[in-house]
């Protein structure tokens, strides 16, 4: 991702279906415009057969000492994403890439892809599930209550 899919991502964060899990736009917009710059983020777009659909980004939990999952192994990742293409949602696209990035980061060395997604939004609990995460704990961060998802690496 690059500084001109901001105007995209806006977008999409506006939907019904991604703004009623992310935060307040303009926040979310300062924070992804400042996460292109930060090291231990790397953000995605998505595409299927070069159509782009969704946002996805994954983190170094470690990078920042007051991270609520910094208590994860070293070389832990964290992701976060949306669909922002409404026709696209439902269709098990979500979990598809996600299980791809996941072992992305797994063929990187991470031992352990963690998401936190809000205890109350099934459809993002069911598509982790598919790719690959179990329920580990609830948690509550700064940015309200979550359940704490965990894929490994198997051996």
């Amino acid at each position: 991702m690059t500084e001109a899919d901001l105007p995209l991502l806006r977008q999409w964060l506006q939907t019904p279906a991604a703004s009623e899990w992310w935060g307040e736009l303009e926040d979310e917009m300062q924070n992804l415009a400042a996460d292109l710059q930060e090291p231990g983020m790397r953000l995605w777009i998505v595409s299927l057969d070069d159509t782009p659909f969704a946002f996805l980004q994954d983190y170094d939990p470690h990078s920042w000492d007051w991270h609520p999952f910094n208590d994860l192994p070293p070389g832990t990742r964290g992701i976060d994403q949306t669909i922002g293409v409404t026709d696209m949602l439902g269709k098990g696209h979500g979990s598809a890439f996600i299980a791809q990035h996941v072992q992305r980061l797994f063929d990187e060395g991470a031992p352990v892809v963690c998401t936190d997604p809000d205890p109350g939004n099934a459809r993002a609990i069911r598509a982790y599930e598919k790719a690959g995460f179990t329920r580990f704990e609830q948690r509550s961060t700064e940015w309200g209550d979550c359940l704490l998802m965990l894929a490994r690496v198997s051996i």
